[in-house]
């Protein structure tokens, strides 16, 4: 929160200590329902850990340390909301676009960082639309969340955002890290989070990324998981926004036979890497068969084996047909962001 377009800004002792009291006023106390099952397709070990979700939010991107807290992300199997400055969007989109393509969600944070609470009605409409359109046109993705720079808003700047289609997002915990935290510091913090809550931490700082592997074996070992900011809501939920399940997931779950069919899948997934993963398929009640699977995206499949493959024009829909290879056959899919989501089989035929 605390950063201008060219690194973190640390305010005054006043300004944090009015900093302090908004927060107090502005956080949010409801906690919404956020762990995640998948209908028709296992989860594996990893994502069944999962008994809350929690926001972890990155403001003031893009930077020139983008990629490199991209690289973190993905490697401790993160996904993250970046609110983003639309100037420097403006000035770096290839970076804000790399936020995409890791699998994060894009956000606005204001054009430059400025007070906006200073601003009238008609100053706040064009500084967030211009932000929203720096991030289209850079990623193709339309924010729905927004994050007032530091913490200042009123009634006026929530009326403006909720008329162009966006959320309004504060914090729980304050990592600190505008402030000069240290890692052990950001990590402690971080411990605090509870299920539904959101951090905030910052994109540009070396603390902050160092904290990164600490944070997440924390969250882990209380059986949290890094999910989505609900638009509904401002609260954290699991990345499909789907409600928590009443009974741990089970490791494979057929699909239901189509009326007339014969034919049943079992997805299970025996191999899971920081970027990737295996599905086995084993098809019961048919040699001849076709089974129709679906990927999240930015996830995607990139090795088929023991059938025959085929897409949609969106390339997250696969057809495998037999081609005499047996009744199970695998596949990889690389994560690209998104470690949670799981392929959903859509229907197993004959023929």
């Amino acid at each position: 929160m605390f950063a201008s377009i060219s690194g973190p800004r640390r305010p005054s002792p006043p300004r944090a200590a009015r900093h302090a009291r908004r927060l107090a006023v502005l956080a949010t106390a409801a906690v919404a329902l956020a762990a995640t099952g998948l209908a028709v397709a296992a989860t594996p070990s990893s994502a069944a850990a999962c008994n809350g979700y929690v926001g972890l939010t990155f403001d003031d991107g893009p930077t020139g340390s983008t990629n490199a807290l991209l690289s973190v992300l993905r490697a401790n199997n993160v996904r993250a909301t970046m609110f983003n400055v639309g100037q420097n969007v403006q000035g770096n989109p290839s970076a804000a676009r790399a936020q995409v393509d890791a699998g994060m969600w894009v956000a606005n944070h204001s054009w430059n960082h400025a007070h906006m609470t200073s601003m009238n009605q008609s100053q706040m409409q064009s500084d967030l639309s211009q932000t929203n359109s720096a991030i289209q046109s850079a990623t193709g993705v339309r924010p729905q969340l927004f994050r007032p720079p530091y913490g200042e808003t009123n009634s006026t700047l929530q009326s403006v955002a909720a008329s162009l289609g966006l959320r309004q997002v504060i914090w729980d915990v304050d990592s600190q890290d505008w402030n000069g935290a240290s890692v052990s510091q950001i990590v402690s913090n971080a411990s605090r989070l509870q299920d539904g809550q959101v951090i905030l931490m910052h994109d540009g700082i070396q603390n902050t990324r160092d904290a990164i592997p600490q944070i997440m074996a924390n969250l882990n070992s209380r059986g949290l998981c890094p999910g989505m900011i609900s638009p509904s809501t401002g609260r954290a939920v699991a990345p499909d926004g789907t409600p928590p399940p009443t009974t741990p997931p089970p490791t494979g779950s057929p699909t239901t036979p189509p009326p007339g069919g014969g034919c049943t899948a079992t997805a299970t997934f025996p191999n899971v890497w920081g970027d990737r993963y295996n599905t086995s398929v084993t098809v019961q009640g048919a040699s001849n068969w076709t089974v129709v699977v679906a990927v999240t995206a930015p996830q995607r499949i990139n090795t088929t084996w023991n059938g025959t493959p085929s897409w949609d024009s969106t390339g997250y829909v696969m057809t495998m047909r037999s081609n005499g290879s047996g009744n199970t056959f695998g596949f990889t899919t690389m994560m690209n962001g998104n470690s949670s989501a799981r392929p959903q089989i859509r229907s197993c035929t004959t023929g």
